[in-house]
């Protein structure tokens, strides 16, 4: 009798009966496509970060008084211990956070309400007022900040001067109120932004659920806050999430408005006060305030996400 060994494919005999398959050109064509992308991510995102995160554990020693020589050493947290004993920085931290406190609710609140308008058969021409509605996010944050800067600078502005003929005395640029001329700004540029978010969310509701909610006696505003909003939940979440990232950021709007106002410092937020340092040649330090940023922002984001998403049932 024939050995079924020998009758066997090549390969299966060694498997128990069972073809193996060939993994090597699969696993080539999965290194192939994200290759392009992991690439670039290690060499321009992990690498400065690991390097950024490796400068901040690191002081500058002098020796010999003076006019002695420099050199640079492993400090291990000195420098972030001088991080949190500046300051200023606790100062930018608490202008920043009181930012994000009244401007993100009020932004996002705007946000729902356009995108709830737009979703709405009541509403004619939606393609026009999305449209516009998104406008301001197509302008760079920096053409933003120079355009309201025009309208809150006293000597050009024609609202400042409309506001004078009515008999007010507005100030946009006072030490109470330069940041939120600022929060304005960034209100104008990212509230489209956050609407279209919420409003492809909106879209993507069948429309099965309004008309049974209608043949329940359900109005427009029950439909809306309690069916719509609801639903949407996890595009509220993230777009809040986004604009706790882009608060802790924030940099153009301020260092713009600073040239035309003394109430704005060169550390009036955590990523100025960040490349003032820089510019001071103190490299690790300035590394520092980065990664403490960075974290900040980590677990509050992180955070965040987590809470609503177990009280949402996500």
């Amino acid at each position: 009798m024939t050995d079924i060994a020998t009758r066997a494919p090549r390969g299966v005999a060694a498997t128990g009966g069972r073809r193996r398959r060939s993994v090597g050109p699969r696993a080539g064509t999965i290194v192939a496509f994200l290759t392009p992308f992991f690439l670039p991510f290690v060499l321009f995102y992990l690498v400065p970060v690991g390097y950024a995160i490796w400068q901040s554990f690191l002081v500058v020693r002098r020796t010999g008084g003076q006019y002695g020589t420099s050199y640079t050493t492993f400090g291990g947290f000195e420098q972030y211990v001088q991080v949190f004993q500046n300051a200023e920085f606790r100062a930018s931290v608490g202008r920043i956070a009181l930012f994000g406190i009244v401007q993100v609710p009020i932004m996002l609140f705007i946000a729902l309400i356009m995108a709830l308008l737009l979703d709405t058969p009541l509403l004619k021409l939606k393609s026009f007022f999305r449209i516009a509605a998104f406008m301001p996010y197509a302008v760079p944050g920096v053409i933003a900040a120079i355009m309201w800067s025009y309208l809150y600078s006293p000597q050009l502005s024609p609202v400042v001067d409309l506001l004078k003929d009515i008999g007010l005395q507005p100030d946009f640029l006072g030490p109470g109120a330069v940041l939120w001329s600022a929060a304005n700004v960034s209100t104008w540029l990212w509230t489209g932004y956050n609407m279209l978010i919420m409003f492809s969310a909106l879209q993507s509701i069948p429309q099965e659920l309004y008309e049974a909610a209608k043949l329940d006696g359900a109005s427009n505003w029950t439909i809306a806050w309690q069916i719509k909003v609801p639903i949407i939940a996890p595009s509220i979440i993230l777009t809040t999430v986004f604009s706790i990232i882009g608060t802790l950021q924030l940099y153009a709007e301020p260092a713009v408005l600073r040239q035309i106002s003394s109430n704005i410092s060169s550390t009036y937020t955590p990523n100025m006060l960040a490349y003032a340092v820089a510019s001071g040649n103190n490299y690790q330090q300035a590394a520092a305030v980065s990664v403490v940023i960075a974290v900040i922002t980590f677990v509050l984001s992180f955070g965040f996400m987590r809470l609503t998403s177990k009280k949402a049932g996500l």
